[in-house]
């Protein structure tokens, strides 16, 4: 089974992502659970959301407690949430960010694998929006390929209708330009052993 967390602000489709890479999964054959965890916030404010996929059934109805990945859709969380709590040792951060994984890795005290690209920058020039959801799916993909590019177009053409094209140019590219660092054993990782 493939647990992740997915953390993002109210409004930027957390969420949404979830729901999108659960209906690829589904739609491949396999079993999937996508499910928010949020309160009363507002627009804005921090959201999880969490994502299971599994070649079986799953029974598991909990939140992600020892995700095998975390994806960060906006670099502010980074400050306000420790999105490396529980993540498993062999566990991978995909971050939205300007700088490259190395970097992450040695900012944060994280020694987890991690992955970067500039999502918002990518989604500014495709779809003029700051929304980094789509994109980041792509980083995801590139990360940990559970589902391909091709299986989300679908759940893309249904979602967003005359606008899919523009999301899957977005998911393509950060594929492309998604950087990555291994595991870096001198940083100390808060990541709990798998």
């Amino acid at each position: 089974m493939i647990e992740i967390r997915l953390h993002g602000r109210g409004g930027q489709g957390a969420v949404t992502s979830a729901e999108l890479l659960a209906t690829a999964a589904i739609n491949k054959g396999k079993y999937a659970q996508a499910f928010p965890s949020f309160g009363p916030e507002r627009r804005g404010a921090p959201v999880t959301a969490f994502l299971r996929i599994n070649d079986e059934p799953i029974r598991t109805r909990t939140m992600i407690y020892q995700p095998d990945v975390v994806l960060v859709l906006d670099p502010s969380i980074l400050r306000l949430v420790d999105v490396a709590a529980g993540l498993k040792e062999d566990g991978i951060i995909v971050v939205n960010s300007k700088y490259s994984g190395a970097e992450l890795q040695k900012e944060l005290g994280i020694g987890n694998k991690f992955a970067s690209v500039n999502a918002t920058k990518i989604a500014m020039e495709e779809l003029g929006l700051p929304i980094t959801n789509t994109t980041m799916i792509g980083a995801l993909l590139k990360m940990k390929e559970f589902v391909t590019i091709d299986d989300m177009i679908q759940p893309f053409t249904e979602r967003f209708g005359r606008i899919a094209e523009k999301n899957i140019k977005t998911l393509k590219r950060a594929y492309n330009e998604t950087n990555f660092a291994e595991a870096d054993k001198s940083i100390t990782s808060k990541a709990v052993p798998a």
